[in-house]
């Protein structure tokens, strides 16, 4: 009896996939896609990674959609039919969504921070304070389906959706919160609100802090924040704005004999030349 076997099926070529933008080494750049990265090999997903790898650069995702709850994409792989594949997550309620933003909204750093499209470093505090986990912490966490003959868990096709999700919240990091049920637009608007006491814009209460609970923090540093030094110019900087002047000593103009004393001004500690 010969030991046979078929060659090993190759996937279809598709025109104008979804590429990884990694070409080699590690898939994360951010310390938030880096977390969830993290999160994946913990539960025992992110060492199967490599088996969507080569998918993911060869651009056999056709399409990824993050919403509310739930990735879908459509991943092309041996068969006419691209794949439909499916990674679940439970979102979060009005009521808890509710409660983030406004603990969010408490510290202007992160409204800050959320404002200019990065992800504040202990967000995930933030949430774990209110007995929420931003990123999943056990793969009962995760509904993984695809519509592929595979019976391996995650298979290629997933784990190829794994890799562009991944990479896709290095781009855009309102992505992990709209995968937990909240929208960039909606969240910044909400945390505005939530700051000027006006409603939330899904009508979820959010209630302010009465003043008197707020007057011993009212006008504590919210954030350490750096100070510029300024930035360090030439003594004989002033000399070179000066307009023409006329002044003559000896033939030589007036600028060329205050140089040498602009540039000795520049040099040492003024106080230590004083003595």
């Amino acid at each position: 009896m010969s030991n046979w076997f078929p060659p090993p099926s190759r996937p279809r070529p598709v025109e104008g996939g979804l590429k990884a933008r990694s070409t080699r080494g590690a898939i994360a750049q951010t310390w938030w896609s880096e977390r969830f990265v993290e999160v994946l090999e913990d539960i025992g997903i992110g060492s199967r990674l490599q088996r969507g790898r080569s998918y993911a650069r060869k651009g056999q995702v056709i399409s990824l959609d993050v919403g509310p709850g739930s990735v879908t994409a459509q991943v092309q792989g041996s068969r006419t039919r691209p794949y439909r594949v499916r990674i679940g997550i439970a979102a979060f309620d009005k009521t808890e969504w509710a409660q983030a933003e406004r603990a969010l909204a408490t510290n202007a750093w992160y409204t800050a921070t959320l404002l200019a499209g990065e992800m504040p470093e202990d967000i995930e505090d933030v949430f774990g304070t209110l007995g929420l986990s931003l990123f999943p912490t056990t793969a009962r966490e995760l509904s993984l389906d695809c519509s592929c003959p595979d019976h391996a868990v995650p298979c290629k096709h997933l784990a190829a959706t794994f890799y562009l999700l991944a990479e896709s919240f290095d781009e855009d990091p309102f992505a992990i919160l709209a995968w937990r049920g909240r929208e960039r637009v909606d969240l910044l608007d909400n945390l505005q609100a939530a700051r000027s006491g006006a409603p939330a814009a899904d009508g979820a209460e959010l209630p302010g802090r009465p003043l008197a609970e707020c007057l011993d923090s009212y006008f504590v540093r919210q954030a350490d924040t750096s100070t510029p030094s300024p930035p360090v110019t030439s003594s004989t900087t002033l000399l070179d704005q000066l307009p023409d002047v006329s002044i003559a000593v000896r033939d030589r103009p007036l600028v060329e004999l205050l140089r040498p004393a602009y540039l000795a001004f520049g040099c040492g500690d003024l106080s230590e030349r004083s003595d």
